[in-house]
């Protein structure tokens, strides 16, 4: 049997890195980041624990922005992952095997001919009544699995 792979999964932190958020990610092998960062010391931080894969979302400006990629892609074994911010500006899921996004801060995943997407929410500042948190996806061979967890406040 293969080995699992697990891909922490966290988005729209605007500036606040949430303890709770790292112990959630801390054993992943790999950490996704769906834009709306607000501070770089975050993706520092975060790359503390894992190699991080991390787009720019519509709150992330300046210099220190400029590097930060619209779109990303994370290849774990047989599947290819596409990170975006905004789902809306997905042009095509072809050749992936999951879309990972965030912007809306409502978690949420669904599969559709054969492609996971996954919004694993906002883990920074409580927005409205939506919940913080952050996901994990469990890569096997090809297998692709998700999880959202709530981070009580």
């Amino acid at each position: 049997m293969a080995a699992s792979v697990i891909v922490g999964l966290i988005s729209d932190t605007h500036g606040l890195l949430r303890p709770e958020a790292v112990a959630l990610l801390r054993g992943s092998d790999f950490i996704i980041h769906a834009g709306d960062v607000g501070d770089p010391r975050i993706l520092q931080d975060l790359a503390t624990l894992a190699p991080i894969t991390a787009v720019r979302g519509n709150v992330d400006t300046g210099a220190w922005a400029a590097g930060l990629p619209e779109t990303a892609v994370l290849t774990v074994g047989p599947v290819a992952i596409h990170v975006l911010h905004r789902i809306e500006d997905l042009a095509s899921a072809s050749g992936f095997r999951a879309v990972i996004s965030g912007h809306s801060h409502k978690p949420g995943h669904g599969e559709k001919d054969g492609v996971l997407y996954v919004n694993p929410g906002s883990a920074g500042p409580r927005r409205f009544s939506l919940p913080i948190g952050v996901g994990r996806l469990t890569i096997t061979g090809a297998a692709v699995s998700v999880e959202l967890i709530e981070i009580a406040r």
